[in-house]
């Protein structure tokens, strides 16, 4: 009995409570609740949201983006299966993406691998307003079109004018072939395009993508770089 009586007290205290705030009196009271609920709303976003920031794989076809791509998702994804070995990727159709996390502080890549054939690169341009950064990714083996297809698409990509203020990283791929051109040739080559950057951040780093050598250090960079132009380009929220 005493229970059937309390669970009635209670029922009257709620409908009294409910019909209380119904009154145009308890207007007030209740813009305040919600507002309340909004702030509060708004305070756990901005303490337990992270940054996010996209960065596009970009490159002629067979410059090694994929392989870049599943290296870097190896080395920063606990639970990612192990990178192909030479010859395991297929060309891209359309965009591989991936996100990675990373710490000190924590916020996230968002790394958009874009296909690279002739016919796509027309689609890259879609890409560009909401880029952080960009990779351009070379292959260092291919001598013939590094000299002309190479710098004439690189130079596109950067003089484009929604790429205006995007931190550039151009990646010398495949240094781990004895074919390849070394570093300090392939800057002869690239760095006139590099100087019409002007203030923008650029780099020119060599890397294997299948071996991972200087990914890391890729990586790194991209992420220092992102961070120190948010105010140019702000992140996103997730």
């Amino acid at each position: 009995m005493y229970y059937y009586y309390k669970d009635i007290n209670f029922l009257t205290l709620t409908l009294s409570f409910f019909t209380t705030l119904a009154q145009p009196q308890a207007l007030p009271f209740y813009n305040n609740l919600s507002l309340m609920y909004h702030l509060a709303k708004g305070l756990y976003f901005h303490v337990t949201s992270k940054e996010e920031y996209s960065v596009l794989l970009l490159g002629l076809d067979n410059a090694g983006k994929t392989t870049l791509l599943e290296k870097v998702k190896s080395i920063y994804l606990p639970n990612a299966p192990p990178p192909p070995k030479e010859g395991g990727t297929i060309p891209t159709v359309g965009q591989n993406v991936s996100v990675i996390p990373l710490t000190s502080p924590t916020i996230y890549l968002k790394l958009w691998d874009i296909g690279g054939q002739s016919a796509l690169r027309s689609l890259w341009k879609s890409y560009f307003s909401s880029a952080h950064a960009i990779v351009f990714v070379i292959d260092s083996t291919d001598v013939p079109r590094i000299g002309n297809e190479v710098i004439e698409v690189l130079k596109e990509v950067v003089e484009h004018e929604e790429t205006e203020g995007v931190p550039v990283l151009v990646l010398a791929n495949k240094q781990d072939r004895e074919e390849s051109l070394e570093i300090a040739q392939l800057k002869e080559v690239v760095n006139p395009i590099v100087v019409k950057l002007g203030a923008r951040d650029s780099r020119v780093l060599p890397v294997s993508a299948l071996e991972g050598t200087g990914v890391k250090e890729a990586v790194e960079w991209l992420k220092t770089r992102v961070m120190w132009n948010k105010e140019s380009r702000p992140p996103t929220m997730r």
